[in-house]
């Protein structure tokens, strides 16, 4: 007589392959307050909210993304406890956390200049790009981006 509980359970076999196809939706990005992160990243850096959805108990589920981006979103949570407080504005440990890819660097720079945005550095040219360091309402690093075609 067999054990039922020890047997493997079986796994369907697929139908049809398919090729694997993932991608990271969303990037947690810890913040103070929800309405100020929005208030920053919809002016500054004009983002749109893609979701903001009440949740209860002071949660809520707030997506930002950059203008027509087809990509990952950023998931803002309020931080709780000291532990996710210590890591607002600190979540790479000082290095450039996030990086903001454009297709016209200086349009970007200069608007996100004229709006208050706070650089770290002069624009630079590397080998990969155009860029510069510049950094959010809560001192996380960004980079803004443009670059070279291959």
């Amino acid at each position: 007589m067999t054990d039922r509980t020890r047997e493997k359970p079986v796994q369907p076999k697929p139908t049809q392959q398919k090729p694997v196809q993932q991608k990271i939706g969303n990037v947690t990005l810890v913040v103070a307050d929800y309405d100020n992160a929005i208030a920053f990243y919809t002016t500054k850096l004009q983002f749109s909210v893609v979701a903001d959805v009440d949740l209860g108990g002071g949660k809520r589920w707030v997506e930002i993304a950059p203008p027509n981006s087809n990509g990952s979103h950023l998931l803002l949570a309020k931080a709780t406890n000291t532990q996710q407080q210590a890591a607002v504005g600190n979540q790479s440990g000082g290095r450039v956390f996030l990086f903001l890819h454009t297709n016209d660097f200086w349009r970007d720079y200069h608007a996100m200049q004229a709006k208050g945005v706070e650089f770290n550095e002069t624009p630079r040219e590397e080998s990969y790009g155009t860029v510069a360091v510049f950094q959010d309402l809560y001192g996380n690093k960004w980079d803004l981006l443009q670059m070279h075609p291959n």
